[in-house]
């Protein structure tokens, strides 16, 4: 499949999962791999800070240097791509990563921000998208600090970023609050499986 084939196949099946930091994304993600009963594949960001200790190249993140970013970006390997938190680094999805997933049959689950998802809902008008909130912005921000990776100017930045993020919210397909881990995972796999009868239909 080509390039602009990708771009244009209504084939290509993505789910996009966006919300603030500490909406818990990451967590629900490895639930729905585990709990959504249908062929699904997690694609794997590339961006271009360092890597944090116990992450792997290649599972965790693809980490590439900023002249190697600039120059895939420039090829045209990337779906979308976007500075994120204003930290100056750079963050995308490959279009290897959705190929690869297409080759197999599966949707391709892409965990990212809400600037990549704006991009993404451009290409592929099909794509199912979920953005994930929490009960109350009380709650992210004590996800976010309970953490202890980050410095106060870095939540500052992110709590900032978060509610950017929530203007954009009614631009998503689907809006699933994270008040319990359990309960969010089998909505999202609900809204897969529904999904997954309709492209099957």
């Amino acid at each position: 499949m080509s390039s602009s084939d990708l771009d244009q196949s209504d084939a290509v099946r993505l789910v996009v999962l966006s919300g603030p930091s500490g909406s818990g994304k990451t967590t629900v993600v490895k639930g729905l791999l585990d709990a959504a009963h249908l062929p699904l594949m997690k694609s794997v960001s590339a961006t271009t800070r360092p890597p944090r200790a116990g992450e792997v190249d290649g599972v965790d993140y693809h980490f590439l240097t900023h002249e190697e970013f600039e120059r895939r970006r420039n090829d045209g390997d990337f779906i979308e791509h976007a500075e994120v938190h204003g930290t100056g680094q750079l963050y995308g999805t490959l279009r290897s990563e959705v190929e690869q997933a297409h080759a197999v049959g599966a949707w391709a689950l892409l965990e990212i921000d809400v600037n990549g998802a704006m991009q993404v809902m451009q290409k592929y008008p099909s794509a199912v998208t979920i953005f994930l909130r929490t009960p109350s912005t009380d709650v992210f921000e004590q996800r976010l600090r309970s953490r202890g990776t980050e410095s106060d100017e870095v939540i500052t930045q992110r709590l900032k970023t978060a509610r950017n993020e929530l203007v954009c919210a009614d631009r998503y397909r689907f809006q699933v609050v994270n008040d319990d881990l359990d309960r969010a995972v089998a909505e999202i796999a609900n809204i897969l499986k529904t999904e997954e009868k309709q492209a099957n239909a």
